[in-house]
């Protein structure tokens, strides 16, 4: 089972609707899939599910089904993790369902950080490593291939605890200045975690803890077109895209060699999705994502062709992500429906 986590500290970058989109194409394609919420917005539950199911599993002043409810004991300071709850959205795709209070984490991983270079404090392992192991047993109950696991916009504890659990990492950015910027913070800080836990791995004091081996593998950027206007011309995005491949490798892969490729094909780059604005909320009130439109979601004539094409665009880069994680994606029987190839 390969995790893989989408993360940028740049926000508006589209990477909720991502992790959504992949999900439901790597289920489609014939994978079991497990989409870890670990945003303490929540946003990737509320994609997935209605308002009514998530007040059932966020109940007031009771146990939630959700991340918190799983961690909630680490952070009363009376245990370990408790059973992870998968909701099933169908028998290949689970979701572990996020929680705004998992806010409350922050500070209890951030105390615990340092205090793992200490051999003898477990309790600091334990809850490092609580958000690894909570996507761990929710994949094992789901019998995933593969975890796709979205974090909030910043750098902060709770998503060094959650990206340290990830197998590899992938980027996505917007062809903008504020972008470049999210790289040079981005790449240094994944460096320096990957670093820091390598250390603190070797200080554990129970061998027989599951923790994670903070692998953090960058695959690659994906970008995702904001929306063209007259006033905005298309060279500013061709602007913005020749500055990418050169920011990324200095500062993601900590080369100093330039790369003679242009974004038009460099290797690093996994995909330019185009803007998809006026589907999406077509999309979000049928609770589905674009390629599984119909005509009777309302995607008839210009809009069933833009959701074909957006089936195109995700079965293409599904496709590249699982070649650069090494997933085996399963041979499809003949009535395997549209999705298996294109």
């Amino acid at each position: 089972m390969k995790t893989i986590a989408f993360f940028n500290n740049k926000g508006g970058v589209g990477k909720t609707s991502l992790v959504y989109h992949l999900a439901w194409m790597f289920h489609d394609m014939g994978l079991n899939v497990v989409a870890a919420d670990l945003d303490p917005q929540a946003n990737l539950s509320s994609m997935f599910l209605e308002e009514d199911r998530l007040e059932d599993l966020w109940p007031e002043g009771d146990h939630p089904k959700s991340i918190f409810g799983a961690i909630r004991p680490i952070l009363r300071g009376i245990g370990d993790i408790a059973e992870a709850h998968l909701e099933i959205i169908t028998d290949r795709l689970g979701l572990l369902v996020g929680d705004l209070s998992l806010s409350a984490f922050e500070d209890k991983l951030s105390d615990a950080w340092p205090r793992c270079l200490d051999r003898r404090d477990e309790a600091a392992f334990r809850a490092i490593s609580a958000l690894s192991r909570i996507v761990q047993a929710a994949a094992r109950a789901g019998k995933a291939d593969i975890a796709l696991i979205d974090v909030g916009p910043n750098l902060g504890a709770i998503n060094r605890a959650a990206i340290i659990g990830a197998d590899c990492v992938a980027i996505p950015l917007a062809p903008d200045l504020f972008s470049l910027q999210g790289l040079r913070n981005l790449g240094p800080t994944l460096r320096q975690w990957r670093g820091d836990w390598a250390e603190r791995l070797e200080r554990s004091p129970d061998k027989s803890l599951e923790l994670p081996p903070g692998a953090m593998r960058p695959l690659g950027y994906i970008v995702q077109q904001h929306f063209v206007r007259v006033d905005r011309p298309v060279k500013a995005f061709g602007r913005w895209m020749e500055r990418i491949p050169i920011e990324y490798r200095k500062s993601v892969l900590g080369q100093t060699v330039e790369p003679k490729d242009t974004y038009q094909d460099d290797p690093c780059c996994l995909a330019k999705l185009k803007n998809y604005r006026s589907l999406m909320p077509m999309a979000m009130e049928a609770r589905k994502p674009i390629f599984h439109l119909k005509p009777a979601d309302g995607a008839i004539g210009s809009h069933m062709l833009a959701a074909q094409e957006v089936r195109k665009d995700f079965h293409s880069l599904a496709k590249r992500l699982a070649s650069e994680a090494v997933i085996e994606l399963p041979a499809f029987p003949k009535n395997a429906g549209p999705y298996a190839e294109l």
